[in-house]
């Protein structure tokens, strides 16, 4: 393990407070980054994602993909996490804390926007950075990118009617483009890059060219999270300092959820015997969250300054250290897995 896998935590942290310290002092260069966008997908972080993703994906071999249909256990733990709880209990927990524990704190209209950005993060399972997670895991490449591929469809089909049962509205508008565009981004341009990467390397005939190109590209992938890091705490820099209470508040309920049900989709899998490099991407999947289609849908309902595009926001900020500190403890419990 090289120096940045060793102390990934630290130099995240130091990001983190880059990010805030660089947004602060430097808000017209941020603003400009976050001007780079199509269909509220970020350019600039699309393309970090790119650069995360991409040794996972040199990693895929199309021939074993066939096999995953035979281990059915991690993609049943995966769709029932994402779309038979996680949506719900989002939804619970959001009315728990801003209808009855948070009450007197905030004022009840605003805490119901809050209730709705929340129930958009749930009802949007994560596209790109799962790869990344996986990869930190050393989960099964092959089976990850059947998880997400399935998820995707499903979500196509799945996204507006439970969004819509759980806000109560039935006007949602589906940006279609937000959606389409970030599955093109995340899935298929670094999907066909690391198959052509992975078939000129396989057509030298030595099989060991493919372990030592990813082990050479590896710390760019972990650079790109760092700067991924920097950026999202960077464009959001001002709200962190001018409402560190409000993010507190929304943030309390969602790491609640993000560790719930982590332990629902990791427990279960140990329980049901799921090999390891199945059992925990499947539980990151389910506790990571499509930031950017949440974000657009509650601009779109609620507008830019709303409470539910807050809310949806500060689930862009917990995401990378909750998702951080569950790899590393996915990682200690490797041994007790068959």
């Amino acid at each position: 393990m090289g120096i940045f896998e060793r102390y990934l935590s630290l130099w995240v942290a130091l990001c983190i407070a880059a990010g805030v310290a660089c947004g602060v002092a430097l808000p017209q260069l941020f603003q400009l980054v976050a001007s780079i966008e199509y269909a509220s997908v970020n350019l600039v972080v699309a393309v970090l994602i790119w650069i995360m993703i991409y040794p996972m994906m040199v990693n895929v071999d199309f021939a074993s993909i066939k096999d995953v249909g035979k281990k059915p256990r991690g993609l049943c733990i995966t769709l029932v996490v994402n779309w038979l709880i996680k949506p719900f209990t989002m939804a619970a927990l959001g009315v728990l804390f801003f209808e009855h524990v948070f009450a007197g704190l905030v004022d009840p209209q605003t805490g119901r926007e809050y209730i709705a950005g929340m129930i958009l993060l749930g009802v949007a399972p994560c596209t790109a950075m799962v790869f990344v997670w996986s990869q930190m895991v050393r989960g099964d490449a092959n089976y990850t990118l059947v998880q997400v591929s399935i998820n995707d469809i499903i979500m196509v089909f799945a996204f507006a009617p439970i969004a819509a049962l759980l806000l109560g509205v039935t006007d949602i508008v589906v940006p279609w483009e937000t959606l389409l565009l970030s599955v093109v981004l995340y899935v298929v341009i670094p999907l066909a890059a690391g198959y052509m990467t992975r078939k000129m390397l396989d057509n030298t005939g030595n099989h060991e060219h493919i372990a030592d190109f990813t082990a050479k590209i590896k710390p760019f992938s972990v650079m790109g999270l760092l700067a991924t890091v920097v950026l999202l705490f960077g464009f959001q820099a001002q709200t962190i300092i001018d409402k560190p209470m409000v993010i507190l508040l929304i943030a309390i309920p969602l790491l609640i959820q993000s560790y719930a049900i982590f332990a629902v989709a990791f427990g279960w899998a140990y329980l049901w015997r799921v090999p390891f490099d199945t059992a925990a991407p499947a539980a990151l999947i389910g506790t990571s969250n499509f930031f950017e289609l949440a974000v657009a849908v509650a601009i779109s309902l609620f507008g830019l300054n709303s409470g539910a595009a807050l809310a949806t926001v500060v689930g862009v900020l917990v995401e990378v250290p909750v998702m951080l500190s569950l790899v590393a403890f996915a990682n200690r419990t490797r041994p007790h897995f068959a």
